[in-house]
Parts: structure tokens; sequence; C-alpha cells
């Protein structure tokens, strides 16, 4: 499956993820409401699975023998309406080595849909079920409230989203 790079503008999460880390964080730990598991929604709208993906990246390493392709380097990848941003993306492609079955993103994560934004340490998407999974201190930021946990789930075809792993919120009721 051929890539091509795309030039893409960066919103200012990419830019700045500790500041914006950092900031969320501090807001967070205002008045946090412990929860252990909390529903929501996650993008403005769906993302049909089947949309083209763009890749841009540092380097790329393919690797014929077991189907995959890893991208290093300031990877940001683009599908539809969301945007994911990591230091590196391994993409597993199916037996036949024409479609992608799905991402592993590492080092850090960035997730933006719409208004929404998620980061954490890792994320799965299975392009197939249509779902992102991030792992290791998630932080989502929906306009002034945030969620925080160990684990996200989104269904992007819904784009509801549940949260799990001790989940502590900062809910602005002024919204």
């Amino acid at each position: 499956m051929p890539f091509r790079s795309v030039p893409i503008l960066a919103p200012a999460v990419f830019l700045a993820p500790a500041f914006f880390l950092a900031l969320v964080l501090s807001l967070s730990l205002l008045s946090p409401v412990p929860a252990t598991a909390q529903q929501t929604a996650f993008g403005a709208t769906s993302v049909d699975p089947d949309t083209p993906v763009e890749v841009e990246s540092d380097e790329l390493r393919v690797n014929q023998a077991d189907g995959t392709a890893e991208f290093v380097g300031n990877v940001v990848i683009v599908q539809g309406v969301m945007r994911l941003g990591a230091p590196r993306v391994l993409v597993v492609y199916d037996e036949a080595g024409e479609k992608v079955r799905r991402m592993e993103a590492t080092g850090g994560v960035t997730l933006v849909s719409g208004p929404d934004a998620a980061e954490a340490q890792r994320a799965d998407y299975d392009i197939e079920a249509g779902k992102v999974r991030l792992q290791g201190d998630v932080l989502l930021v929906q306009g002034e409230s945030t969620l925080a946990s160990q684990d996200l789930t989104i269904d992007l075809t819904t784009g509801s989203a549940q949260m799990s792993g001790r989940v502590r919120t900062l809910l602005n009721p002024k919204n």
C-alpha cells in the first residue's frame, strides 16, 4: 500500500504537548470527582473506518517478512477529521499485505477529533472494528471539562467512548 506525504498543519496540541498536559492536569486537580467508569462521547462526528489514512513521519522502516511498516519521528496520522500524533507508529497489514489491519502508536500519543483531544502513553487502532484504545495516563479534554483514567476506548463509528481505571473528572457546571 503506497503512502504519500501530505503537508498537515499541526494543531497547537501537537506543538506543545508537555505544556498542554501540565495545564490540563493542574486544572483537573482543582476539584476531582472520582469514579470507576465513565461513558462519554468523543469527537464532533463519527469516522468511517474505510476513509483513507494519511501518514507523515521523519522515517519509514518496512518489514516485508512480518507485514509491518514502522513510522518513526514526529508521526502524524490523519483519517477524516481525526488526527493522531506520536513519536512511533507501527502499522500492521493483512496477510496479503494490501489492507491495514491495525496501528500501534507509542511514546506519548495525542488524538484530536473535532473539539475533543486525548493524550495517553499508547494507542491501538483496530481499523476493521473502528475502535481506538488509549492506555496509560489517559487525559481527555472536552471543552472546559477534563477526564483522566488509565484506559479509554473510543468507537469511531458511533463517536462513543468509555473510560476505566480510576476515572477522575472535572466538570464545569457553567457549560
